[in-house]
């Protein structure tokens, strides 16, 4: 028996394990349909999923019921419906801690000018399947008698590892040009190459993805990002040139290296922070996948190439460049509809990524050491990641020079963080405080009069109230409108 056959026993006995595990759920939900005269079908991912073992709690199924029909017969037998879907077919429902959303016998295509797809309903699981965006995903198991269907050969492309379309890649990614993205998603997911046709359609097609919205684009990129190999996928979209549509800044990177002024690969140390990140997302409070670690790995030099110079020593500089990145990060995912919390997010680590760089062996008064941490506030373990993830020398001692330097200023922190609550840090005197004691009302002095007062907290620690009265006086005295304070 050959290895590829081999493969294909083995997956084929993962699915019956799978389909085991469901079956009370499926078999109920099948003698429902089947009764109302309704063919119902496990299909696409989930089969998938199934063959390869890693069938979670989300169930996709397909049916020849229309959805007004299809949410009749959910209703009173699921714990919940959801008919969001249903311009495009799809009832979703939860039942018994599963996920399920099933969706109509369908075909759909792309109008060459439209951002939405036209849904058409057909008639038989093998119209349903042609549809599908690859192989992998056009497998079903028809319920409740568990027959499999495989018209394009799904079973043995999983086998392979492969990806491809069930038909013609260009026909498929006309329809829906976001399969381009998802060819370079599944790629990360699952580990698995992408057949050569589907690889030249892709880079022949990149104009087509202008039609699709920002929101999709968003929503394929993120899910390509916290795969399990998403450089895999990453390569692929600079390759084929879709990076030029919708992330630009990414093959940018890739900056010409000649043999007087000598550089890092940006492209490829970007690339190999994010693997590094990825490999350190255990020290997150959450653990990972963490979308925002990733992307501010992957984004964070995005500014060298418009920060290049040429040095007269033969070297390369690129100053500043974490300010101007933290600009273009903020541009481009804004650009993408990213939510502003991840949009701050990650052009903050951006700018803040180069600060430990003038640590210099542990130099930092304590002042300094707690600035790095207000500045990086709830972001600071990100931070963490970030700045031992940036460090891709091959010269071992200087990496270990690094780390330790950087365990260094951890403890460090720790250390203040237990000593003063660094965290939540604020000025010895708060706002009634310094009114009380200047004498004034509300307005811009006791705001500038905090802001003082928060650097003092910084430079020195924690002050006496007898000290810190004394430091807010000293303070006073020398601003234009101070008046008689209180005695």
């Amino acid at each position: 028996m050959t290895d590829h056959q081999h493969a294909l026993t083995a997956a084929q006995r993962r699915a019956v394990r799978q389909l085991l595990r469901i079956s009370p759920v499926a078999d109920e939900l099948a003698e429902r349909f089947a009764a109302a005269g309704h063919q119902l079908a496990l299909v696409g991912g989930s089969v998938r999923d199934a063959l390869l073992d890693r069938l979670g709690q989300d169930l996709d199924f397909t049916t020849s019921a229309l959805p007004k029909e299809t949410k009749r017969l959910l209703t009173g037998w699921a714990e919940n419906v959801w008919d969001v879907g249903q311009a495009f077919g799809t009832i979703g429902a939860k039942k018994s801690g599963f996920h399920i959303e099933i969706t109509t016998y369908r075909s759909e295509n792309y109008d060459r000018a439209s951002r939405k797809p036209d849904v058409a309903f057909g008639e038989t699981i093998e119209e349903d399947l042609v549809r599908r965006d690859f192989t992998i995903n056009a497998m079903a198991v028809k319920l409740p008698g568990r027959e499999f269907v495989d018209p394009h050969g799904g079973l043995a492309d999983l086998g392979r590892r492969i990806i491809r379309t069930p038909g013609t890649p260009e026909a498929s990614f006309s329809d829906d040009p976001l399969r381009m993205m998802r060819a370079a998603r599944f790629a990360a997911q699952l580990g698995f190459d992408v057949a050569p046709e589907v690889v030249q359609a892709m880079t022949d097609m990149t104009d087509r993805l202008d039609i699709v919205s920002a929101e999709r684009i968003r929503d394929e990129l993120s899910k390509l990002v916290l795969a399990t190999e998403p450089t895999r996928g990453l390569r692929l979209l600079v390759d084929t040139g879709l990076a030029d549509r919708m992330l630009p800044e990414l093959p940018a990177l890739r900056l010409e290296i000649d043999e007087h002024h000598r550089h890092k690969d940006v492209y490829e140390h970007s690339l190999t922070v994010l693997n590094q990140a990825i490999e350190l997302e255990n020290r997150l409070p959450d653990g990972g996948p963490d979308l925002v670690t990733r992307l501010a790995a992957l984004l964070h030099d995005i500014g060298k190439p418009k920060t290049r110079r040429f040095e007269p020593d033969g070297g390369v500089s690129f100053h500043h460049h974490d300010v101007v990145g933290a600009k273009l990060v903020r541009k481009r995912l804004t650009a993408l509809r990213y939510p502003s919390a991840v949009v701050n997010s990650v052009a903050k680590l951006t700018e803040l990524h180069l600060r430990f760089h003038g640590y210099r062996g542990g130099q930092w008064t304590d002042s300094a050491v707690r600035r790095y941490a207000r500045d990086a506030g709830d972001l600071l373990a990100r931070l963490h990641v970030l700045t031992r993830s940036d460090c891709t020398t091959r010269n071992p001692k200087k990496a270990d020079a690094l780390r330790r330097s950087y365990d260094d200023l951890e403890k460090r922190i720790e250390r203040l963080e237990q000593e003063e609550e660094l965290a939540a840090i604020r000025p010895d005197l708060d706002g009634n405080a310094i009114m009380r004691i200047l004498g004034t009302g509300p307005g811009p002095v006791v705001g500038r009069a905090y802001r003082h007062m928060l650097e003092v907290r910084m430079d020195r620690g924690p002050l006496s109230e007898e000290d810190a009265k004394a430091e807010l006086l000293t303070w006073w005295s020398e601003q234009p409108e101070a008046t008689t304070p209180e005695q």
